[in-house]
């Protein structure tokens, strides 16, 4: 008589816990006998899971969302009481990493953000939404190219192109998810829209913006609330001026209370990222407690701007590492916002 499936066995080492993905799960680097490599085991408490049919949700989803952007899946397994998700290990962490404590520039945020795009499209396209886009999800390559993963919250729309969800992470929810539990594409947009402010603005701004609704246990739940509604979260006013006109118009697009203010597909934020040109693409942002910087460096020719905490500025050019030369029309007693956006879009 035939069986109706085989039942096989692999063998791994969980060696280092590199971070808790959530209320139900952990992370590990891990060492696979049978590839003979160092990989990525999620481990999920199947006590956290509604119900054995969902056991393997997350890896069917991954599977199912194949594609260059999108972190592929090794294979699943369970035991008595867990489920395991094997992954590979991206040595070059997360864009969280990249963000905090420093700035990207402009054309490292626009290609970022267009990898994700097109990783979020095609996770549209299989009829999934994400549900849990965020600094932490998007994996570095080894060549540096964002992958989006973590596919735990992700689910199937409906014939509507809804998907319901209950489960959310505060920091990163939009205005909707407080009146209802059902949602479209354009929640993976609002989040997307809030990783590229963070991208733009740094983590550390972001969480100094969080914190004045206080700790996780006293939480200031009616006020965020009240914020997010009225688009006082995250603050729109605050992007450092190397950040240009273009891309902020996208950000605060994506990031509109009413979802239907948004754009209506990641191909759409796409496009718009893409013409995003000039000058300022290429600056380097370096911030101290007394001190804002710009350096960029175009053919052997290095430009560098420093802003002051009193208000004065000094520009300075050398070639091929040679001697640093003023130049006179940035170095003021008194330099603007807007005047530092015109000199850095001007060199």
């Amino acid at each position: 008589m035939l069986k109706p499936y085989q039942t096989g066995q692999v063998t791994f080492d969980l060696i280092k816990e590199i971070g808790a993905d959530g209320r139900n799960s952990k992370t590990f680097v891990s060492r696979d006998h049978q590839l003979d490599a160092e990989i990525v085991i999620k481990k999920i408490d199947k006590k956290t899971l509604a119900s054995p049919g969902n056991f393997f949700d997350e890896s069917k989803a991954l599977y199912a969302s194949a594609h260059p952007n999108v972190v592929p899946i090794h294979y699943a397994c369970e035991d008595v009481d867990a489920i395991y998700l094997a992954m590979p290990y991206y040595r070059k962490g997360s864009v969280k990493g990249l963000i905090t404590d420093r700035h990207l520039s402009v054309r490292r945020i626009v290609t970022l953000g267009c990898q994700v795009l097109t990783g979020l499209h095609n996770i549209h396209s299989k009829k999934l939404i994400h549900f849990d886009v965020k600094p932490d999800n998007i994996l570095l390559s080894e060549r540096e190219e964002a992958l989006l993963s973590d596919f735990g919250q992700a689910k199937q729309m409906n014939f509507v192109g809804k998907a319901a969800q209950d489960r959310h992470y505060t920091p990163m929810i939009p205005p909707e998810a407080t009146k209802t539990d059902h949602f479209d594409v354009t929640f993976d947009i609002y989040q997307f829209g809030l990783t590229l402010y963070r991208m733009c603005n740094g983590n550390n701004a972001f969480y100094r913006q969080l914190a004045k609704y206080g700790p996780y246990n006293t939480f200031d739940r009616d006020s965020f609330r009240f914020d997010l509604h009225n688009g006082r979260f995250p603050d729109r006013k605050i992007f450092p001026p190397h950040i240009p006109a273009k891309l902020k118009n996208i950000i605060k697009t994506c990031l509109e209370p009413n979802p239907k203010d948004r754009y209506g597909s990641a191909l759409e934020v796409s496009n718009a990222l893409a013409d995003i040109s000039g000058q300022i693409l290429d600056w380097h942002f370096v911030e101290t407690p007394d001190t804002s910087t710009w350096v960029k460096n175009e053919n052997g020719t290095k430009y560098e701007l420093t802003l002051k905490l009193d208000g004065t500025s000094e520009f300075y050019r050398s070639v091929n590492g040679g001697q640093r030369r003023r130049i006179m029309e940035g170095c003021k007693q008194s330099l603007s916002h807007k005047d530092v956006q015109k000199l850095l879009g001007s060199y």
